[in-house]
């Protein structure tokens, strides 16, 4: 059954047979009630592109809003147990109210036709059995088409129809479905549309959806992923009913949402503000992404913290969200030691959870660099521990506080990523902390002090806060080839003050270039490893 349709897919084409008693053995009676306009606004009369897919998803949202009202009231009162997730309780009552159709069996009145033939209904609206068709519209159909387009429709040739002199069904449909059953019933003759509206091409694919026509949903959601996209549509694709957004059909759109989230949000930080007022299928889109550019993984735990506190002010509704849906999104293993200590005494998340994350992260920072690399590539765990394209580059951190203040900090920097620093660009690590102060390196690629060449520099520098001076011993160190150990470039003593910096503008003394050639000493495995070690002796 199902056989391609699409244009251009060499498959068979019968849109000569479409409604015509000549090539077809049964009549489709299809009779159209009223309905509730705000189901699918503008799917009868073909709306206009201006404002269409917002009416379409508002009302569409408002619509399921007071089904599940009237749900939760019902569960209310039946003593129901409620459902805990918000996405599940929105399928819940869209699935209540948009069961497939069912075929029944009815007896013919005795003057239906004079060849005594018996009819079958098929009540496909959500309308009660008295309300009144606004119109009938009758055409001729082939079963063997339509039955081999469709599951619903074999089975209701199949099955249904038990004395081989029936050559009648009836459908009964909403006014705001019409158009698009047209569409759909059109297209399993042909494999075309007429339309490349997104309103009506979302009403095809819920009719398709309805009655099973995969090649139909198939179709659609190629014409709606070529569509331009917009932040509105895309969160519409996302907010598709469960039984559509779960078909392998409507995949590639639903892909497509995501992939356009997250690359219009790439710059959290930028758009931040506006991110706030996503909703949650957004939100994983775009937090799911490798590429987001923050400053750190850290700014991506406080955001989505802040984002649960305004979208889910009831804690407890707000912690079972961060607990199922938002924190899998969390790269712990790159957070710094500080932030960690905070996720152990937030009170929005489950102690449970928290130990269990953060002894997770910590276990990947003590663990050898080519374990490292292996979770982070390999697909069942590379959510959790692949690096994104973070602004400030994450360092691992080895304090001491005896005999005297001191901390080792170790910086990776792929060889590509030196590589885009030539001529004049630079590298920040995220912050780390020695006696309370915060601390940063930044890689460099500079002129020697004679400005003869380029190469690259090194630098140490304290974050701005307060006026309170530091006076550091520092060491900086490279893993050179090929012993593969840390070798001693450069020690210095420096008294900081907030904003200063200090470090050394040729490293390796050698030129740029020389420096980045393939028989480089400094890069192992095509990895540039720097420690720099900070002591503050106390007086």
């Amino acid at each position: 059954m199902d056989p391609d349709f699409s244009p251009g897919g060499g498959g068979p084409n019968f849109e000569f047979a479409f409604n015509e008693v000549n090539f077809s053995d049964r009549e489709l009676r299809i009779e159209v009630v009223a309905g509730d306009d705000d189901d699918a606004p503008g799917s009868s009369c073909g709306s206009t592109a201006g404002g269409g897919l917002a009416d379409w998803a508002r009302h569409r949202k408002r619509r399921r809003e007071e089904l599940r009202r009237e749900k939760e009231s019902t569960t209310h009162m039946s003593d129901q147990t409620n459902c805990n997730e918000v996405e599940a309780e929105e399928c819940d009552a869209y699935e209540e109210n948009q069961e497939e159709p069912v075929a029944m069996i009815e007896e013919s009145p005795p003057d239906v036709g004079q060849d005594g033939d018996d009819g079958q209904t098929i009540d496909s609206s959500w309308t009660v059995v008295g309300t009144p068709v606004l119109r009938v519209k009758t055409i001729y159909i082939s079963s063997a088409i339509l039955a081999a387009k469709s599951p619903f429709f074999f089975k209701l040739f199949s099955n249904g129809m038990k004395e081989s002199d029936q050559r009648h069904a009836t459908l009964r449909i909403t006014d705001s479905e019409e158009t698009a059953l047209m569409e759909l019933l059109s297209f399993m003759y042909s494999g075309k549309l007429t339309t490349t509206e997104p309103t009506l091409l979302l009403d095809i694919l819920m009719a398709a959806d309805k009655f099973e026509v995969v090649s139909c949903m198939r179709y659609c959601s190629q014409l709606l992923t070529s569509l331009p996209m917009t932040t509105e549509s895309a969160l519409l694709y996302l907010d598709l009913p469960c039984s559509i957004s779960m078909a392998a059909a409507v995949q590639p759109l639903t892909d497509a949402a995501k992939d356009f989230l997250a690359v219009k949000y790439k710059d959290l930080t930028k758009f931040q503000e506006e991110v706030m007022n996503i909703p949650l299928a957004g939100i994983e889109a775009i937090l799911s992404s490798n590429d987001l550019q923050v400053a750190s993984e850290d700014t991506i735990y406080d955001f989505l913290l802040r984002w649960a506190r305004a979208q889910y002010p009831k804690s407890e509704e707000r912690r079972e969200i961060l607990s199922s849906r938002l924190l899998p999104l969390v790269r712990f293993s790159h957070m710094t030691c500080r932030k960690l200590r905070k996720v152990l005494a937030c009170t929005d998340i489950d102690h449970e959870q928290a130990t269990k994350c953060v002894t997770e992260a910590l276990l990947y920072k003590a663990d050898a660099p080519h374990r490292q690399r292996a979770l982070a590539a390999d697909t069942t765990t590379f959510r959790k521990f692949s690096e994104r394209a973070y602004k400030y580059r994450p360092l691992k951190v080895v304090e001491f506080d005896r005999p005297y203040p001191q901390c080792i900090a170790y910086l990776d920097l792929k060889r590509e990523e030196c590589s885009r620093l030539f001529p004049a660009g630079r590298i920040y690590s995220q912050a780390f902390h020695l006696a309370g102060q915060g601390f940063f390196l930044s890689a460099h690629c500079n002129m020697e002090q004679q400005s003869t060449f380029y190469c690259f520099g090194l630098f140490l520098g304290m974050q701005e806060k307060g006026s309170m001076s530091v006076t550091v011993d520092y060491e900086f160190a490279a893993r050179t080839r090929p012993s593969g150990e840390f070798v001693s470039k450069y020690k210095g003593n420096y008294t900081f003050t907030g904003g200063k910096a200090v470090g050394y503008r040729n490293l390796f003394a050698i030129p740029w270039q020389t420096f980045m050639a393939d028989d480089s000493l400094f890069f192992i495995d095509g990895m540039l490893h720097l420690r720099a070690e900070l002591t503050i002796r106390q007086p």
